[in-house]
Parts: structure tokens; C-alpha cells; sequence
């Protein structure tokens, strides 16, 4: 028999790269320090009916080669118990059961909002420690501090653009790819940073709360235009989610195809932002006689469930083992960190705003890495319009008069965009 207590883990929320090892060097050290452990499949999801016919126990073997594997052994789920006072009281009341004393939670804001929960009802006094994952990277961590599953997330998806980069260039067309990430555009940004995409956009580089739909097109545009007059005809732009957030939702309305739920309403989450892109630029370019094939790709599903590159498999395993440390030690009510090799327990509510929200860790856009991303990117910049023969091969390239040329693009469309430039 355990000595130590039982240990149950979970997941909730979306699949990371890194979660099965999390799962396994915390069910190593939890057993070498004495503890049964439970392994519960599908999050809170049974937990919330009461259910205990969806727990294992987990062994050595279970867990000793699954470190290098994506997806998920427990699977996951996004049933969130908070949202209703009797699902949150058949959790605690069934982990109770189970002689669940210690509870690791591996998922995002819902997830670490209903550990918190266990947490707090301390007469079951079932401590709780969550090791806190998105490969949009968007926790309010140091900046050096990754979540983990970002940097695979990253990984595997800068190689689908560097594919895409090359199929452009065989085939001479355009890509406009749109990558994971609602709140915060670090995928994007890293993603087309290492691909070395034609120009990556993000949602932080826009100063006003709202951005116009042909803005955003604009840009691509410039870019497009910029390329045939240096004679390329081949590109790929790389869009953050993100900046569906920054549309007016009346101006989605007035869009082609877009989806919409029993009421009519414009269905936000999903808005096939790269498609939408690609329409209005063809129609543009066709209309002034210019013939450019454009193809839309999003790129976040498959990322998800990768295999962990090497980073994620050993900073998951550094995540595991700290968090049954941190919980053996007689800690509970926080997020599991590891900085400079080192555990770092962030309670939960230091992450939390006063409306008891999650802090979101947004790119800076005047970062020396945003800024380094940007130079490398191609757009049309203010010293394009300084050179009278310059502008004419811009317009011809884009179908268009210098006039015309300078009255959309000089000053650039990106008024209202950060300053990023040095």
C-alpha cells in the first residue's frame, strides 16, 4: 500500500506537444517517492457526472517510453465543472472517493481555473499543482520562459511554411497561411520568423482596437506588388488568428461566405480569415488586369499533436517531475514553472486579472525580436515612394498609376500600426 497519498492527473483543454511527458516523469517520481497514481481520462469530463469508471492506475510501464510520443495517453477534454456549483461538487466529492490526496492538472486557463477550485475546498484537503500548456505561448511568464508545446508547435510549423515557400516558388503563386494563436501572435511571428515567410502579421502590431479588413489586405497587397517589381512572382504571408479579433464584426457581415449560427449571427471562431484574404486580393488584382493565383492554408490542428522536438520532451519532463516535488512538499494552489532550471510555483491568483481572467502574454512589438522578425519581412515601406522610377515599376507591377499607387500605400496602409522600425 501507497504510504504517501494518491496522485491523480488529468488534462483539459487542447493537445500540446509534451503532454505525455509531463504524464510520465510525473508518474515516475510520484511513484518513487510512494505514491499510488491515477491516471484520469478525459480531464473533469466523468469526474463532473460522478463517474469513476474512466481511471487507472498508472505504473512504470505505462508511462516509460511516452515521453517521446504526441497527442495525449489520458486524452482531454474541455468540460469546464466551475461553470455549475453541482459538477464542481460531484469533482471533489469522486476524486475524494478515490483517495485522490494530491492532483496534477495539465491544460490551459479553464483547466487551471477548476484546479483552483479543488484547491480551495480545503476540508477535502486534496492538494493541487497545474503545469500550465498552449503552444500559442501566451502565459504571463518571463519572456524567456516558453510554454511548453510552443517550440515543437513552432518547429513543425515553420517546416510546413518552408514547404509552402518552396511550392510557391515552383509553382509561382502567393500562400496566404493563417496560424493558431487568438490572443497573442507569438506562433505566427515564430513560425514565419524561422521560415522566413515574405512578411508575417499579428494582431499586436495594430495600435487601434479595431483594424479594417482591406488593411490587413493592403498589406499582403503591397507586399505582392513589391515582389513582381523585383520580379518574383511567388510569396507567402503568414497571418496571426488573432487579428479575426481586431475586425469589426459589422464589417464581417458584408463578407462572402461567412458562416453563420441559428440567429444569424456571424460565427467569429469561425471566420476563414486566410480565404476571405485571398478572395477580396484576387478580385483586386483582377480587376486592374493583374493575374496572380493566391491558395489559403491554416495551420494550427496539426501542430497539436506532434511528436515533442527534444526541448518540449526534456522541459516536460523538468515540468513532471517539479510538479509531484512541489505537491510532496506540502505546496498546492499554484502553476508549476520551471525558470533557469529551477521551480518556480506561481499561485494561481498572481495570474489572474481583477476580473479574474488569466494575464495574456502578447508580443511586443517594439522588441528588439519583434523588430528583427520585421526587417527580414518584405512590405512596402515609406522609402519605397522616394524614387520617382521605383514607383512606376510599383504601379505597373500592380496594374495601377503612381498617383494611384501613392494615394493608397504612401503613407503606408499600416497608419495605425506600431512604429516598429528602428
Amino acid at each position: 500500500m501507497s504510504t504517501a497519498g494518491t496522485l491523480g492527473i488529468l488534462v483539459g483543454g487542447g493537445p500540446a506537444p509534451g503532454i505525455n511527458s509531463v504524464i510520465s516523469a510525473a508518474t515516475i517520481e510520484a511513484r518513487n517517492r510512494g505514491f499510488r497514481v491515477l491516471g484520469i481520462h478525459e480531464g473533469f469530463r466523468w469526474l463532473m457526472q460522478a463517474d469513476i469508471g474512466h481511471v487507472r492506475e498508472l505504473s512504470f510501464d505505462d508511462v516509460s517510453r511516452i515521453h517521446l510520443s504526441g497527442g495525449s495517453v489520458l486524452g482531454t477534454a474541455r468540460d469546464n465543472p466551475t461553470k455549475d456549483e453541482a459538477a464542481m461538487t460531484a469533482v471533489v466529492a469522486t476524486l475524494s472517493s478515490l483517495g485522490v490526496t494530491h492532483l496534477i492538472t495539465i491544460g490551459g486557463d479553464d483547466t487551471a481555473l477548476s484546479s483552483s477550485h479543488v484547491d480551495r475546498r480545503t476540508q477535502q484537503g486534496i492538494r493541487t499543482a497545474h503545469v500550465p500548456k498552449t503552444i500559442d505561448n501566451d502565459l504571463p511568464l518571463p519572456d524567456h520562459i516558453p510554454t511548453f508545446g510552443f517550440q515543437t508547435a513552432r518547429h513543425v510549423g515553420a517546416e510546413a511554411v518552408r514547404a509552402l515557400s518552396e511550392d510557391a516558388r515552383s509553382t509561382r503563386r502567393w500562400y496566404v497561411v493563417v496560424a493558431m494563436g487568438r490572443q497573442a501572435g507569438h506562433l505566427a511571428l515564430g513560425i514565419g520568423k524561422a521560415a522566413g515567410a515574405t512578411l508575417t502579421i499579428i494582431a499586436e502590431e495594430f495600435a487601434t482596437p479595431v483594424v479594417p479588413f482591406g488593411a490587413i489586405c493592403d498589406i499582403v497587397e503591397g507586399s505582392i506588388i513589391k515582389r513582381r517589381a523585383a520580379g518574383h512572382h511567388h510569396g507567402v504571408a503568414v497571418l496571426a488568428e488573432g487579428l479575426i479579433g481586431k475586425l469589426d464584426p459589422q464589417e464581417l457581415a458584408g463578407l462572402q461566405d461567412v458562416e453563420r449560427d441559428d440567429h444569424g449571427h456571424i460565427r467569429m471562431a469561425e471566420v476563414d480569415l486566410a480565404r476571405k484574404v485571398k478572395v477580396e486580393l484576387q478580385g483586386r488584382l483582377v480587376r486592374r488586369g493583374v493575374k496572380v493565383t493566391i491558395s489559403n492554408k491554416n495551420i494550427g490542428y496539426e501542430l497539436r499533436c506532434a511528436d515533442p522536438i527534444a526541448f518540449d520532451a526534456a522541459y516536460c519532463r523538468d515540468l513532471g517531475y517539479h510538479a509531484v516535488r512541489f505537491l510532496a512538499g506540502g505546496g498546492s494552489g499554484a502553476m508549476v514553472t520551471v525558470q533557469d532550471g529551477r521551480l518556480v510555483p506561481v499561485p494561481f491568483d498572481s495570474m489572474r486579472t481583477a476580473a479574474g481572467r488569466t494575464r495574456v502574454r502578447n508580443v511586443d512589438p517594439t522588441s528588439a525580436s519583434y523588430r528583427v522578425a520585421r526587417e527580414y519581412m518584405l512590405r512596402l515601406e515609406p522609402d519605397d515612394f522616394r524614387d520617382p522610377a521605383w514607383v512606376e515599376r510599383l504601379a505597373e507591377a500592380g496594374g495601377t498609376t503612381g498617383d494611384e499607387l501613392r494615394a493608397r500605400f504612401d503613407p503606408p496602409v499600416a497608419a495605425g500600426i506600431a512604429e516598429t522600425r528602428p
